[in-house]
């Protein structure tokens, strides 16, 4: 059975000659310093064409200590998930894993790509209440890479993992406080986000990053973004519920091509932005539904138990549930598709390597900016004067768009500007948000009530009744998006 844990690490450089800073100063009172040394052996799969790397996903095998098995990581935010199976009898991969990276790995065979022996040795900073703060691992590294000629290197490195406590907020204070001292001492923050990429990337140094900030934004924003839209994918193939977040990932990826929309050439544009469109839209049927169930529920409690006639609760989450369950079949398919694999295959280049045709300065992404929070503005002015409901729909798109544009700028506009404009436009999104939930709903709900109307021992008095507060609901936010004209 596959365990799941979440870890944060901050990876350091250092010279073989490096001299690890005295760390017992950075025990808190009553805690201890623990110490101790293995050697370990981390064999890493990945495709001939290194599809899980690049994607930022690691695979290995490891022995030597209690950590010992198959290993799995997958990033998100500032942390990463690890999924460990125990090592087995052999070395191939096992089919749990392999299933959950067939998306990633573009259907692609997994084999070894590289064998890492790390001497290491670790100090443990605990807490009086023999809680880990953090975990200071000094690694020589010693990697072979395969190949028809093995490539081998040698490197030492320092990893810092955020330990596992009560009080996340102190271990941070404790992780920061690490990081500053190795600095200090001479240590440099490694741009390696893995051995397994230390290792393939070779004994060269890499390349000096020339990017400017807002090149560096616009590409670590889209990057993120499909950070989120990987991990979705190996999280809905383990069985969970990652269809938020991914969708969030989607929309503002493709937020991001349209509102920089002179950065890129158009027919790579619109051509991935027609399939992130699909692809949410498969999605979104079942999140819908996710959000309907949840909304109804909440709604048909509040109603007074007189005014509840049939069984309104049961018809609506049998109806929806059924769905969700049906769309959920039809989204498990898609990910095994053709079409979804070259999806996966096109956001690995984007990720890293946007095909910039214009400069991604500070000036264009200012304009690009203005621009999109001018075009929010306009919109809701005229949505607001318009009796159409889709005109409020797309004028809460457009600050969406804007919002997440303000986000994104940040390193170009500075903090406080960029969250300004972005708290601005939140706002609108979240007002007008609520006006296209109380539309969508009423519609549903005018459906499920002419059904529940035409079924012996159910009436549609109650689907009535809330298709009115609905509309009542629709009301209010549209009066509430008056008041948000600048």
């Amino acid at each position: 059975m596959v365990s799941t844990q979440r870890e944060r690490e901050d990876k350091y450089d250092v010279d073989r000659n490096f001299t690890l800073p005295d760390l017992e100063g950075l025990v808190p009172a009553g805690g201890r310093l623990d110490t101790a040394a293995a050697t370990l052996t981390s064999v890493y799969y990945d495709t001939t064409d290194r599809d899980l790397l690049r994607q930022h996903l690691t695979l290995r095998r490891r022995t030597g200590d209690t950590g010992a098995g198959w290993q799995l990581k997958v990033p998100a935010d500032k942390a990463r998930t690890e999924l460990s199976l125990p090592p087995g009898d052999g070395d191939t991969v096992p089919g749990e894993l392999a299933g959950l990276l067939y998306g990633i790995g573009l259907g692609k065979p997994l084999h070894q790509v590289t064998a890492l022996s790390t001497v290491r040795r670790t100090q443990r900073l605990l807490d009086r209440d023999e809680q880990l703060l953090a975990e200071v691992a000094d690694d020589l590294v010693h990697a072979t890479v395969a190949g028809d000629v093995a490539v081998v290197s040698e490197w030492r490195e320092v990893d810092v993992e955020l330990g596992e406590h009560d009080k996340p907020a102190r271990a941070t204070k404790v992780l920061a406080k690490v990081g500053k001292r190795l600095t200090k001492a001479g240590a440099r923050p490694s741009p390696h986000a893995s051995k397994l990429g230390r290792a393939l990337a070779g004994t060269h140094p890499p390349a000096a990053d020339t990017r400017g900030a807002a090149e560096r934004a616009l590409t670590e924003y889209l990057d993120a973004q499909v950070q989120a839209i990987v991990a979705g994918d190996v999280w809905l193939r383990r069985g969970l519920d990652p269809i938020h977040s991914t969708r969030v990932g989607i929309r503002r990826f493709r937020s991001t091509l349209r509102v920089f929309n002179k950065l890129f050439g158009t027919a790579a544009r619109t051509t991935l932005d027609a399939e992130l469109s699909w692809y949410a839209g498969v999605l979104g049927e079942v999140r819908d539904r996710q959000v309907q169930r949840k909304r109804f529920a909440e709604k048909v409690a509040e109603l007074p138990d007189e005014l509840v006639m049939g069984p309104v609760a049961a018809r609506i989450e049998g109806d929806l549930l059924a769905e969700q369950h049906r769309h959920l079949a039809n989204a498990m398919e898609v990910l095994d598709s053709d079409r979804y694999r070259a999806l996966m295959a096109t956001l690995a280049r984007w990720r890293t390597d946007p095909p910039f045709i214009a400069p991604a300065d500070s000036r264009s992404v200012r304009k690009a900016t203005r621009k999109a929070g001018r075009k929010a503005n306009k919109r809701l002015t005229a949505a607001v004067a318009d009796t159409d409901d889709a005109a409020l729909h797309r004028a809460r798109k457009a600050a969406k768009r804007a919002r997440y544009a303000a986000e994104l700028a940040r390193p170009v506009l500075g903090k406080k500007k960029s969250k300004k404009k972005a708290k601005k436009y939140k706002e609108i999104q979240t007002v007008l948000g609520e006006h296209q939930d109380s539309v969508v709903a009423a519609e549903t709900l005018r459906t499920l009530g002419a059904r529940a109307g035409t079924t012996p021992g159910e009436n549609g008095f109650a689907f009535g009744l809330l298709y009115g507060l609905e509309q009542q609901a629709a009301q209010r936010a549209r009066a509430d998006a008056v008041r948000l004209i600048s």
